[in-house]
């Protein structure tokens, strides 16, 4: 076949056209001379793909990272070289650490200027190498439909991750008559009923089992299946750090989340535990406490570690039995057997009870009871709501207090990004409108990232923000008074008018100082048509969900 048939289009109409093939419908940008071609040609598909053009490209990243994390698809971002690159970096890292599909498309410098550190030139091949599946450039706009194929399949097959592609702007305006590839599909390893077999035959004499479940791809069938296997089981069912939706924490066998506000229970019983399932989750370092949790390289507790990356199994720790499986494809295997362990149930009611302690409401002395504004917006938020995580102190109140489970979402950056829950909720919020999303964000990460309210103001999104105002950096506040009581340094922050920011943006608002303005403040958000900031003003002394400022220098 030598082509002629084919219509000629220029390399930007080429790429487009993949974008179709492949599924993709909407993109998040901040547009660029750089990668003209491409936005032209996505004029002519206006019925079939949404462009959203974001206020920053940390922003415009931020919100593709959420989308894959959302869909299971590539979420797509496109930014222009140099600056643009650089700030959309940042989506890229938690894309690789979150195990997110995501495709950063990158215009780049012409072809006859490249290697003469040209404006805003950079290799960015070296540059997302450490953080990325795959940083190629596309130079031959015949090789378009080749380089999007494998880029769709490398984000989604395996353990999913971003993709980074550069396009040089000469090569997007080149002519060419090339076929389009064909829709892609991710390759997964699947668990085999031999080896579901063998995984209950691990399990069988364990007396105090427990599963660890957490990791990318879960789908709401993965899910319901996880519940039937622990119910039916009578195993205890924890949570890896951000993961606590993989499992309805409202399940007797849901015992608590690995994460940055772990119960001390918790860290207790996963100790005296005698087998551990881990199904989908890394064993990182915020899960297992900087690697406390579990013995290094070989954990006292009998170890069957199920991840979709074989390369993960036997990273940090050896499995007594370690598979490369999708998580919820594999406990929908399991779903149909029984475990039959040695435990006594007394020992999931024993974790299950020490859940249910620690979530509720601690004492306080504070006009503002952040434990009852959680009880309220427990009761309030609909089943299917999308709760989107800053980084900070302050979503352990979400972490603690809040009840997961699908089709609800709980979407956080696991690195730990400032700035990536006002965005993730703004793409939650544009993917499926009717779906209410809700992001938690201290002033520091607003002050980052805010200004993609007017992001959802222009594309209609309705997202509730809850700003919680301490006038301080409070994590790295929390540490500094437990390494250095009293020298304060860095951390305080003067704010500016959240309540005239917000109305800018063109977003409703509210300030709570007191618990019983908190619930008619959501109510009213929730009836609200548009987006809505909740400025909570909460003590800087009221530190984190587990300690205050004054107990943190009375240790010393």
């Amino acid at each position: 076949m030598d082509g002629s048939h084919l219509k000629q289009r220029t390399g930007g109409q080429v790429l487009v056209d993949q974008l179709l093939v492949h599924g993709a419908d909407c993109a998040y940008c901040v547009p660029g001379e750089s990668y003209l071609e491409v936005l032209d040609a996505l004029h002519d598909v206006r019925d079939r793909f949404t462009l959203y053009n974001a206020r920053h490209e940390a922003g415009a990243a931020d919100m593709a990272e959420a989308y894959g994390k959302l869909t299971g698809k590539p979420g797509i971002c496109m930014v222009t070289r140099g600056p643009g690159a650089c700030h959309a970096a940042v989506g890229v890292h938690i894309a690789f650490q979150d195990s997110t599909p995501m495709i950063l498309l990158v215009g780049q410098v012409g072809r006859d200027t490249m290697d003469r550190e040209s404006f805003q030139e950079i290799d960015y091949r070296q540059m997302f190498a450490p953080v990325a599946k795959w940083a190629a450039q596309i130079d031959d706009a015949a090789r378009v439909p080749e380089y999007m194929a494998r880029a769709f399949r490398v984000a989604t097959s395996g353990r999913p991750g971003p993709v980074v592609l550069a396009l040089p702007e000469d090569m997007l305006t080149d002519t060419v008559a090339v076929p389009d590839a064909q829709p892609y599909a991710p390759t997964q390893a699947a668990l085999s009923e031999a080896q579901a077999d063998s995984v209950l035959d691990a399990l069988k004499d364990a007396q105090r089992p427990m599963i660890l479940a957490g990791g990318p791809g879960w789908t709401d069938a993965g899910a319901a299946a996880l519940r039937q296997f622990a119910e039916a089981s009578d195993i205890p069912v924890a949570t890896s750090f951000r993961r606590q939706d993989v499992i309805d924490n409202r399940s007797d066998v849901y015992v608590g989340d690995f994460g940055t506000g772990v119960a001390p229970s918790l860290v207790k019983r996963i100790a005296e535990a005698d087998a551990l399932l881990v199904l989908g989750a890394r064993l990182g370092e915020i899960t297992t406490r900087t690697y406390t949790n579990l013995t290094v390289p070989t954990p006292t507790q009998k170890l069957i570690h199920i991840h979709c990356d074989a390369d993960e199994i036997g990273r940090v720790y050896s499995p007594a039995l370690g598979i490369a499986a999708d998580a919820g494809q594999a406990v929908t295997v399991l779903v149909g057997r029984t475990a039959a362990t040695g435990a006594d149930a007394s020992w999931r009611r024993t974790l299950r009870d020490e859940y249910l302690a620690d979530s509720e409401p601690p004492e306080h002395d504070f006009p503002l009871d952040m434990g009852q504004a959680m009880a309220d917006v427990r009761d309030i938020l609909p089943a299917d709501c999308v709760v989107t995580l800053d980084a900070g102190n302050h979503t352990g109140w979400a972490q603690r207090f809040l009840r997961f489970g699908r089709p609800g979402r709980q979407i956080g950056s696991t690195c730990g990004s400032m700035g990536y829950a006002v965005p993730a909720a703004v793409a939650a919020s544009l993917q499926n409108p009717a779906r209410q999303a809700i992001a938690f964000v201290g002033d520091g990460g607003f002050m980052m990232s805010g200004a993609e309210l007017a992001t959802a103001v222009q594309h209609g999104g309705r997202p509730i923000v809850l700003l919680f105002n301490n006038r301080t950096y409070g994590t790295i506040r929390m540490h500094q008074e437990r390494e250095h009581p009293r020298r304060v340094v860095g951390t305080d922050i003067v704010n500016p008018d959240f309540g005239l920011l917000a109305k800018g943006y063109g977003a409703a608002y509210a300030q709570v100082t007191e618990t019983a303005a908190f619930r008619p403040a959501l109510e009213a958000a929730f009836a609200h048509d548009g987006p809505t900031v909740i400025e909570l003003v909460t003590d800087p002394e009221r530190i984190s969900t587990r300690t205050t400022v004054t107990k943190l220098r009375d240790k010393t």
